[in-house]
């Protein structure tokens, strides 16, 4: 994990993030001194609600402070990185910030540190008069009952959901009272499981690094199976899996009879459903996020029958920048407090936090049954009409196969310029339109008609080619199939090629300035193309084609995110490069 921070001074950085509260949510107050972000509201408007405190060691933004806002929390209090506030901090809290009010409720996770400093503040704000109760969530599964002894489980990312479902109710216009907040919070604890895992142990600023030789330290190749949100141990380290068994594992220790090690949700009746929530332990890009959050949602319909009423994925308990993620559950039962009050509406219930991202609205999710993917029967076949123009079916599948198989090898070595030089997918992309077309010769998808043929690869290009090199890819063979429409009828041959290539190529010119000397796959593709029209020769074609390539070592580049490089070095434009290997490929046979 990098030692590299933009604040490397511990103290500092947490002073500067706790000011940045009230700036992005001006309902919000903030006490410096006791690292206190609160509602600044009138106290006349909280006069008759229970105020929700929560609060922890810093690094696990958003919690806690970005979840203080009208209908979540009425405060939190802010430790140092990764250790508890202090007494005097919880304790200024209930007695300066959130009064007057019907009962001051703390929220917070089962760790030593918390429960002692929460739990003496709130004894004597007790003495001092002050209507003080705790709830103290322990949702985490990842170390079972013969692990955590007399301890219990810690808490992690699922007392968020504690947090929305006790504030809401705490905010609604009639109130509550500490007791039914108390009880709806210890009721929605009993009925939350999370799990998490993590690639790495995670950096805290101001700290020493740790080498990966270094004592407990995760091994590169190994993840740790419900690791805590302070780099605790969880249950055990393994290599690192494919993502669906990893899920699987994750999921049986949240919902599997079988563990009676973990098998902390007891039976109940009437469940009225589940809720999923995927957490961001920090460094886990979006993209990798949504691709676990399918795949749990996947496996908790087939293996387990359970379809969430409602899933929220994002980072709502960070481990600072943390490469790992947690599974939260949570089982909706009946709160006892009517209808309008289910742990559903409670979860949608408005709110003025920025800590609980949920934009969807209740009647969107009402609606989610319905179809969400489009079928086969759905997408209509653009028919191409048949052309004139006829082509030899096993020569061209033999020929063009043996330059995708060219290509598919050559892909290693244009990532590795690609890299240097762009943003790394010419490799993967040129690799994915190769196989794709590859997949229709062996499933004898290649028509005798020359145009359909073309437009055919056009489409599986369109379809599975991303970036510049698809987009140009395409352009250039759906111009291809038009000049070949206009060629007339009769056998496609090389002469007939090279004219319409070369009209494709005027075509292409229409949506890119490229010029041979711009540092782009046109340096290879337009003396290939001159030079198969001028001596119909496809083996010249090639040579042309590579010494394009070879032209673009230490060019400056004028189009393309080589632009932004420098100097290149003697490094070859990647897109030329797959030109010049496709040519080759083709010149081994043709």
């Amino acid at each position: 994990m990098s030692n590299k921070h933009f604040v490397n001074d511990p103290v500092h950085l947490l002073n500067l993030a706790l000011r940045s509260a009230p700036l992005t949510n001006p309902s919000l107050a903030l006490d410096e001194e006791n690292k206190i972000v609160y509602c600044k509201s009138s106290p006349e408007s909280h006069a008759s609600r229970v105020a929700i405190i929560s609060g922890g060691g810093a690094g696990h933004e958003p919690s806690f402070v970005s979840f203080v806002g009208d209908g979540v929390l009425r405060a939190a209090v802010s430790g140092s990185i990764f250790a508890s506030p202090s007494v005097k901090q919880i304790y200024s809290c209930i007695t300066r910030r959130v009064n007057p009010n019907s009962g001051v409720l703390l929220i917070i996770m089962n760790y030593t540190g918390d429960v002692l400093h929460f739990g003496l503040a709130s004894e004597k704000a007790k003495a001092a008069g002050v209507d003080v109760d705790m709830v103290v969530v322990a949702d985490d599964v990842g170390v079972g009952r013969e692990k955590n002894g007399k301890v219990g489980r810690r808490g992690i990312a699922g007392t968020v959901l504690v947090h929305k479902i006790v504030g809401a109710l705490a905010a609604t216009t009639a109130g509550a009272s500490l007791k039914e907040a108390s009880a709806l919070g210890r009721l929605v604890a009993a009925n939350l499981v999370s799990v998490g895992s993590s690639l790495t142990h995670v950096h805290v600023p101001g700290r020493a690094m740790t080498s990966d030789d270094d004592e407990g330290a995760l091994k590169p190749d190994e993840i740790e199976i419900g690791m805590g949100i302070h780099n605790e141990q969880g249950y055990k380290r393994i290599k690192i899996p494919e993502l669906p068994e990893l899920v699987k594992i994750l999921l049986g220790q949240l919902l599997s009879k079988e563990d009676k090690d973990r098998n902390y949700l007891e039976d109940v009746e009437n469940i009225e459903g589940w809720v999923l929530m995927l957490n961001n332990l920090g460094g886990v890009s979006p993209l990798e996020m949504g691709a676990i959050t399918a795949e749990v949602a996947k496996q908790l319909d087939s293996t387990y029958s359970i379809k969430p009423k409602r899933i929220f994925s994002g980072a709502f308990m960070t481990s600072l920048n943390g490469n790992g993620f947690s599974i939260s559950l949570l089982r909706l039962v009946d709160t006892g407090l009517g209808k309008a009050k289910s742990m559903l509406d409670l979860l949608d219930a408005p709110h003025e936090s920025l800590g609980w991202s949920a934009p969807i609205k209740q009647e969107t999710w009402a609606n989610a049954g319905g179809q969400n993917q489009a079928s086969e029967s759905d997408a209509k076949e653009e028919s191409v009409p048949p052309s004139g123009l006829k082509l030899n079916v096993n020569q061209f599948c033999h020929a063009l196969s043996n330059a995708l198989k060219a290509l598919i090898k050559a892909e290693p070595e244009i990532s590795r310029y690609d890299e240097l030089v762009g943003d790394g997918d010419c490799g993967s992309a040129l690799k994915k339109g190769a196989e794709a077309i590859l997949q229709l010769i062996s499933a004898n998808k290649i028509s005798p008609d020359a145009v359909i043929t073309i437009s055919t690869l056009a489409e599986a290009v369109e379809a599975n080619m991303d970036g510049t090199s698809g987009a140009l890819y395409s352009i250039f063979l759906n111009s291809l199939a038009k000049a070949l429409r206009e060629a007339g009828e009769g056998e496609v041959t090389l002469g007939v090629w090279a004219k319409a290539a070369m009209a494709a190529l005027v075509s292409l010119r229409k949506y890119t300035p490229a010029q041979p000397g711009d540092r782009t796959l046109v340096d290879a593709l337009q003396p290939c193309l001159i030079s198969l029209a001028e001596d119909g020769n496809v083996g010249k074609a090639a040579k042309a084609a590579r010494e394009g390539a070879e032209s673009t070592r230490r060019m400056k580049a004028s189009l393309g995110r080589s632009v932004y490089v420098g100097d290149v070095g003697d490094i070859p434009d990647p897109g030329a490069v797959g030109i010049a290997v496709l040519m080759e490929g083709l010149a081994e046979v043709v």
